[in-house]
């Protein structure tokens, strides 16, 4: 026998020793699960493996996704403007275009200290709740800043000025494995400098954002939500310290509170609504769901400047370019997986459910039948979330609320395609606001919840460690 697979069929009887009684033990592939996207896993691995649409989509639905893509890469222009189909870029805003956060439909990352403005890094902001904003709280899930409102935006059109700039710093941390090896985790401090518009309320909240994956967005809409409230249910039966949550958010278009699943806190209910007030919060596009610019009562130049609105009150994303976007998001598909049943990846596989890692990152569903997209319905997916909210602990904490979620609480992030990260965004920096510069940093910040999951993985060897992230970067 190769000396390789000798030391890993080592690995395999070490962890059938040390594992938990009831946790799984792999050693070959499960079927079909390198297609992680079910019907519509795309194989792709280079440099477009998140730009593709998903593999079951007929000739002529590619043709409304590429169109979709068109509109999700070219960069929206200041009115007045000849480009009246996209016209109308802020006054205030973050960026020029979907592509820039979404790196070719991959993962943002924070500004590097000679950046002149954050892009694929946003801040949300809001004040402490009180009940005199009860309204406003079950509408919009926080109360926003007065002058500055719930986006920080540091980019302009001229004769408005920014709100400001956003530097990030960086404190070191470090964490001593089981072997006594270290790893230096970097603690982001957040800067904002230069405020356009006086100071910010004295108990001003902050949370940075980088921009998340495109992929499987459609697919994560179409899991059935008795599926994702079963999970809810089955872990807080368990009684085990994993106690997910799910939010409930505001649907605008419905005006009732619905269940969320989109964004690091599952703040929006559906893509169609995340898509419009990205258009609204990042770019200060206006749509017929939210039909008026992101401007507070105090930033009066931004109330005063000119709109891409069409004379019969067109908003500036007409409803078919809102429509065509929404079939382009939906319709990314996600990458297969590579190396499944290499003896590395199911050692890792082995170590990654004995750590519990499973118990939030859910690795199978079933989407419903009467999916938005009939592509995207009755597919076996595996995207390794729960879409619900856990508590991470202080250390990965904004003490910022949004809706149910507490400032503890992250939504439980996809893991699939996570692997492509490098080849896809350029960089490896993971987590909410990118603070983990690699797979091995993400997993030691959590905590909270997932305490004894990083304490597990701070127990592993050298060989188990590399093991585990091999697992993650098949994903």
């Amino acid at each position: 026998m190769p000396r390789s697979l000798l030391r890993w069929s080592a690995l395999f009887m070490a962890l059938s020793l040390s594992a938990c009684d009831d946790a799984p033990r792999f050693t070959q592939a499960e079927p079909g699960e390198a297609r992680s996207g079910g019907e519509a896993t795309v194989r792709k691995s280079d440099q477009n493996a998140f730009s593709m649409p998903s593999a079951n989509l007929s000739p002529t639905r590619r043709l409304d996704f590429s169109v979709g893509n068109s509109f999700f890469r070219s960069p929206w222009v200041i009115s007045p403007s000849t480009t009246t189909a996209r016209d109308g870029l802020g006054p205030l805003f973050n960026t020029n275009g979907c592509q820039n956060c979404h790196i070719k439909d991959g993962r943002g990352h924070p500004p590097t200290p000679d950046s002149d403005n954050a892009v694929s890094m946003l801040v949300r902001l809001s004040i402490p709740n009180e009940p005199a904003y009860a309204k406003v709280i079950e509408q919009m899930g926080i109360v926003p800043e007065p002058v500055y409102g719930g986006q920080f935006q540091d980019m302009a059109v001229p004769g408005v000025a920014p709100e400001g700039k956003v530097r990030v710093e960086y404190e070191p941390l470090t964490l001593r494995f089981k072997d006594g090896s270290e790893v230096e985790l970097r603690k982001p401090k957040l800067q904002i400098t230069q405020l356009g518009y006086g100071p910010m309320h004295p108990d001003t909240r902050f949370s940075a954002r980088v921009a998340p994956p495109m992929i499987g967005l459609g697919l994560l809409e179409a899991i059935p939500e008795a599926a994702i409230l079963a999970n809810a249910q089955a872990q807080a039966k368990a009684n085990n310290g994993i106690a997910g949550r799910p939010n409930r958010v505001w649907d605008d278009a419905q005006q009732k509170t619905v269940l969320g699943r989109f964004g690091w806190k599952a703040g929006q209910p559906n893509l169609n609504q995340q898509n419009v007030h990205a258009f609204s919060g990042d770019m200060g596009l206006t749509t017929r769901l939210r039909p008026f610019d992101d401007c507070t009562d105090a930033q009066t130049a931004c109330k005063q400047a000119p709109n891409g609105n069409g004379p019969d009150g067109e908003p500036e994303v007409s409803d078919n370019i809102l429509r065509l976007v929404l079939f382009y998001s939906r319709n990314l598909g996600v990458p297969a997986r590579r190396d499944v049943g290499s003896p590395q990846v199911l050692a890792g596989k082995n170590l990654f459910y004995q750590a519990g890692c499973q118990s939030c990152h859910t690795p199978q569903f079933t989407t419903a039948a009467d999916a938005a997209e009939p592509e995207l319905a009755n597919q076996v997916i595996r995207p390794y979330s729960d879409l619900l909210l856990h508590d991470m602990g202080e250390g990965l904490a904004d003490n910022r609320s949004e809706f149910q979620a507490g400032g503890r609480d992250w939504r439980t992030p996809p893991l699939w395609g996570i692997g492509l990260t490098q080849t896809v965004s350029g960089h490896t920096q993971f987590l909410h606001d990118g603070r983990a510069r690699n797979l091995l940093e993400a997993v030691l910040w959590h905590g909270g919840e997932a305490q004894a999951a990083q304490q597990q993985v701070l127990s592993f060897n050298a060989e188990q460690r590399a093991a585990l992230l091999a697992f993650l970067n098949s994903l």
